[in-house]
């Protein structure tokens, strides 16, 4: 397996089924505008061409003031997982995080996904707070 940054037009708009099966409610076009931004970092696994997961990562310093890794989109395709693929997308930002002095990797989730709860922790995330919003 092979884990790259999809610069590309073309290996970003190969991500977007794959981004679809986390955000099912949005369009291909929303996907692709925030893939394009410039601060944005969308890591893909391959293996013989094809594409398995993805991850979008944006640095930024708004948790706890210090730099981190926002962990944005992380999906791997359906008949893919539990081979290992997060794991290795999760390394993968985990090393390029450090090599962008980042502290930290993190996330938000719906607070109704127990599953993808137990899966972060699983793989040494801490939960520590809440994300709370309102609809403007």
């Amino acid at each position: 397996m092979e884990i790259l940054e999809l610069i590309d037009e073309s290996d970003r708009e190969e991500a977007i089924p794959i981004l679809k099966q986390l955000w099912t409610d949005r369009k291909r076009g929303e996907i692709r505008t925030w893939t394009a931004e410039d601060d944005y970092h969308l890591f893909g696994a391959s293996e013989d061409s094809t594409l398995l997961g993805v991850a979008g990562v944006r640095i930024d310093d708004f948790l706890h003031h210090q730099r981190h890794a926002w962990l944005y989109d992380f999906v791997v395709d359906e008949p893919r997982r539990g081979e290992g693929i997060g794991r290795a997308l999760l390394e993968h930002v985990e090393s390029w995080a450090v090599k962008q002095d980042c502290e930290s990797v993190a996330l938000a989730s719906p607070l109704d996904n127990r599953a993808v709860h137990e899966y972060y922790e699983s793989q040494d995330f801490e939960k520590w707070g809440y994300v709370i919003e309102t609809d403007l």
